[in-house]
């Protein structure tokens, strides 16, 4: 099982430059006047998490050059990113009316629906704050884009939810907006800062991008296949929302399973029928099969990122790769 210890390992070339992202990100959430606004928007600081979009930020940039100047801008826009995250995390779980996140209990779950769309709200709009004390419009515009783009692919997402006829292809589209785009862009916008010419842009953004796909795959892979004690949730969730992730669409390509598989999503029974496709599909071909595509997805990130100089902080983005192809070590 993988630890925080291997993270902070990975981390440890910007440690300081994060321990003030978390800085900002405290000071943020808790700035306002109104207790009860300040102990509702402080609440997803309580539940940690990888923070791996804020040091895809600050990797990016610091493996672009040294720029002491622009170092301050580079953590707000870290922290912004992390804003935004927990605010699509937020609005999952209301829209999944999920209990539990990190083994805590879930914004709407303790206060309800109403309060957790408008947090996510309110930190989308403190994610937008922090963006604009960069006083640059490039990085104002690939946020930007890139909100309206996973925004995009949450829709996709739910309007597609219980569609049996679901395809393979349809599915990347969705892991493409709704995750690789934010990582993608917690890249470029780090080069962004410390002033990267297009090509160099180019690459981080491709390893991001490459990153997120592969980073989403094992998370559908592992609501599949992982246990309640390291999810810090029920697993199964995608498959009883009827919505159909990399497993269910590689069992369903292999034509000796396709039948029973279309049977068991069509059972009323949930429970049993996600217990009997998790054991179908950790013995499957299918299985195999996809962790090939995810470490493909791991390996062209790093492949991205090849002719870069070599650094610790490009060292840690290599690291990152073998981070995600250990999760999914089974």
């Amino acid at each position: 099982m993988q630890t925080t210890m291997e993270l902070e390992k990975i981390y440890q070339p910007i440690s300081e430059d994060l321990a003030s992202m978390e800085e900002v990100l405290h000071k943020r959430l808790t700035s306002s006047k109104y207790e009860s606004v300040k102990a509702i928007s402080s609440y997803p600081l309580q539940s940690g998490g990888k923070r791996l979009r804020p040091a895809l930020v600050l990797l990016s940039a610091r493996v672009i050059g040294d720029s002491s100047r622009q170092k301050q801008k580079a953590i707000n826009i870290a922290a912004a990113m992390e804003l935004i995250h927990m605010a699509s995390l937020i609005h999952d779980d209301v829209i999944d009316h999920s209990k539990l996140r990190h083994a805590k209990p879930t914004v709407n779950s303790k206060r309800g629906e109403d309060v957790a769309i408008a947090l996510g709200d309110y930190l989308h709009a403190t994610a937008s704050e922090l963006i604009a004390t960069c006083s640059n419009p490039e990085v104002l515009e690939c946020i930007s884009l890139a909100v309206k783009t996973m925004c995009e692919g949450e829709l996709l997402q739910v309007c597609e939810r219980d569609n049996l006829n679901l395809k393979l292809e349809r599915y990347m589209v969705i892991i493409k907006k709704k995750t690789a785009t934010l990582f993608a862009t917690a890249c470029q916008s780090g080069g962004l800062i410390f002033g990267a010419k297009e090509n160099l842009q180019k690459t981080l953004k491709d390893y991001g991008f490459n990153f997120g796909l592969a980073f989403q795959m094992v998370d559908d892979c592992l609501d599949f296949v992982g246990k309640k004690k390291s999810l810090g949730k029920s697993p199964g969730t995608d498959f009883k929302l009827g919505e159909l992730t990399i497993p269910i669409l590689s069992l369903i390509s292999e034509d000796k399973e396709a039948q029973k598989v279309q049977s068991l999503m069509e059972s009323p029974d949930k429970d049993n029928s996600f217990d009997e496709l998790r054991d179908i599909f950790i013995n499957s071909e299918a299985f195999t099969k996809t962790k090939k595509e995810i470490f493909f997805y791991l390996n062209k990130a790093k492949e991205s990122i090849s002719d870069l100089s070599d650094s610790c902080f490009k060292e840690s983005l290599t690291d990152l790769t073998d981070y995600v192809a250990k999760r999914i070590e089974i």
